[in-house]
């Protein structure tokens, strides 16, 4: 069993590598509950979430799996960044291992246009 120091080790360790690479560019942060699943672009150097997607909203609403609601929020992510202005962003994937939804958010995002 991971405890919550194993998580918060991890999640400071991607955040730390992230960081160092790019500062100039937005960061797509995941967040996955049981249920649902969270994205924003967040730009860092003001500390505001330009935008965001999340299984919750109603256009998602009436998905099967919940990798078909990742990869669902995944393409919609990519099209508001876009229409905000921001194509480049680098994926903070937090905690979470790069596999199952989050590698299937990450997937379309990219096949919708953002480049990380």
């Amino acid at each position: 069993m991971v405890t919550k120091l194993e998580i918060l080790k991890r999640k400071t360790r991607v955040r730390k590598k992230l960081k160092k690479s790019s500062s100039d560019k937005m960061r797509l942060s995941v967040f996955r509950s049981l249920k649902h699943i969270y994205a924003q672009v967040i730009d860092d150097a003001s500390g505001i979430t330009v935008v965001s997607a999340s299984s919750l909203e109603k256009s998602s609403s009436s998905l099967g799996s919940n990798i078909e609601s990742a990869s669902k929020v995944g393409s919609e992510i990519a099209k508001k960044a876009i229409k905000a202005g921001v194509k480049e962003v680098y994926f903070d994937r937090g905690c979470y291992k790069y596999h199952g939804r989050v590698k299937a958010l990450a997937d379309n995002a990219r096949e919708a246009g953002l480049k990380f």
